[in-house]
């Protein structure tokens, strides 16, 4: 699976983004999607994820109340919405996923865990 990550940019602290991540070659079809963000001096953070079945959803908590994660229904895109943005917000945010066994219903929340990243796209939050 190949991987675009879109929707980054630049924003004042309190605007919103939605973020994208498209999948080429094949759907998401039983994979878990991640979004992580890795700001510059920081490690990389699971910041939302979402199981294959769309059943199970995992937010940081320093997003929680203010992002939301989606996936679409022709199975090739997954979203990250993001409001109330702070600058804390400001990094390289990154989509992956990862393939699932049918009795795997808990979404996977290890960046290990994940074997197909995408490219990643900037979103700054200036004060």
């Amino acid at each position: 699976v190949q991987l675009q990550a879109s929707g980054g940019g630049l924003v004042q602290a309190g605007g919103s983004l939605r973020l994208s991540c498209t999948a080429s070659g094949r759907t998401f079809s039983k994979h878990d999607v991640g979004w992580f963000r890795q700001a510059p001096g920081k490690e990389r953070e699971l910041v939302a994820g979402i199981s294959w079945t769309g059943s199970s959803t995992y937010y940081a908590d320093s997003v929680k109340g203010r992002f939301t994660i989606s996936r679409n229904k022709g199975g090739r895109t997954v979203y990250l919405q993001m409001n109330s943005l702070k600058p804390e917000d400001t990094a390289l945010y990154l989509c992956a996923s990862t393939h699932r066994d049918p009795f795997d219903t808990i979404v996977e929340m290890s960046a290990r865990g994940y074997n197909f990243w995408g490219q990643g796209t900037q979103v700054t939050v200036s004060s």
